[in-house]
């Protein structure tokens, strides 16, 4: 998985994180909730690229 890819998701989360609680303080449900789930789909990219990373790992492990 490349650096930028990585960079990206972990934007994507904070940026809904962020969406997230800026709707939780002005009581806008709509914001808020999109905010949830822009930071849920960042976190599944992230869980994604750790998996892929994973995965190499053990490939790589039994070439040698």
């Amino acid at each position: 998985m490349s650096m930028g890819k990585k960079i990206q998701h972990k934007v994507e989360t904070a940026e809904g994180a962020a969406k997230k609680a800026f709707g939780k303080a002005t009581g806008n449900a709509h914001l808020e909730a999109e905010g949830s789930q822009e930071q849920a789909k960042g976190n599944a990219k992230q869980m994604g690229d750790k998996l892929k990373d994973a995965g190499k790992k053990i490939k790589n492990a039994f070439k040698h």
